[in-house]
């Protein structure tokens, strides 16, 4: 079976890369810091600690590998750190390693539509802040370069989820009436969808990975309130722009299940029952 590096290897990688493994493939996973290594050392496959961003440490881990997949996380931070991270991270492993096939997780995000539309793979991708172009053009350099780019929805799945911690914490507020779309993808889908795209006998270029219901944020606040028994957040006004910028659109994951892909969770309330509410951190559980 085919060798395949997981280069960021957390909680999306880890993931994928016991799917890779359990299916037989020769796995290797990296991480930015040896602490997580060894945090990862019960794996059963090897651990590096190799930080993509510096071109020599790319170079001395350097082997054989049929398929990378870049999905190092940012964890935040601004332009200069997505740069680093995303399109010279993604420079060194394409002169380093010559995979034949790199798989780059790029973001939704990248999709600027403010109507609530649907976009598609087709659509205009032409994010206004620079972190988001930072985005599009480590995707020009994989599609250039012969790569897949993979545009995850928001992620969430065991002990995650940006929206239930902003319900629980009282930061969650409803954004003029809350008629924003939100999208989401259950962690074990994504690194299903990773598992199925690096197994095809083709490069399908650039795919959407969400699941197949978009939300609007009160139709999930409302749901969480009912669910926990807890009241829905306040509503506000937002004047000015939201931190992640101001787009909302419906993430269509078409393309994604015409090449054979079917998500366990197909939608964010699936999911939360069945794999995050039971053992959530913050409930108790």
């Amino acid at each position: 079976m085919a060798r395949i590096l997981i280069a960021g290897c957390g909680y999306i990688g880890a993931a994928a890369a016991d799917l890779f493994h359990a299916a037989g493939w020769e796995v290797e996973g990296w991480t930015h810091s040896a602490e997580s290594a060894t945090r990862l050392q019960s794996k059963p496959y090897p651990l590096r600690a190799v930080d993509i961003t510096d071109a020599e440490s790319v170079r001395k881990a350097a082997a054989d590998f049929a398929v990378v997949i870049h999905c190092a996380s940012s964890s935040g931070g601004g332009a200069e750190n997505y740069r680093r991270l995303y399109l010279e991270g993604a420079r060194h492993l394409l002169r380093e390693l010559k995979p034949l096939r790199l798989v780059y997780t790029s973001s939704t995000s990248v999709y600027a539509q403010i109507d609530g539309e649907w976009v598609d793979e087709t659509s205009p991708a032409e994010p206004q802040h620079e972190t988001g172009q930072i985005l599009r053009q480590t995707e020009e350099l994989i599609t250039q370069k012969g790569g897949l780019v993979v545009r995850l929805a928001g992620i969430y799945g065991p002990g995650r989820s940006a929206l239930l911690r902003k319900f629980l914490s009282g930061e969650a507020r409803l954004e003029n009436g809350g008629g924003r779309y939100q999208n989401q993808a259950h962690r074990d889908d994504i690194a299903a969808g990773l598992f199925h795209l690096a197994s095809l006998p083709d490069n399908p270029g650039i795919v959407n990975l969400a699941d197949n219901q978009p939300f609007t944020q009160l139709h999930c606040y409302a749901w969480l309130a009912k669910k926990l028994n807890r009241p829905l957040p306040a509503e506000f006004a937002l004047t000015g722009e939201r931190k992640r910028g101001t787009s909302n659109k419906r993430v269509s994951n078409r393309k994604l299940r015409a090449l054979g892909w079917t998500p366990r969770f197909p939608n964010f309330q699936v999911g939360m029952e069945n794999s995050v509410l039971p053992a959530y951190p913050a409930l108790g559980a």
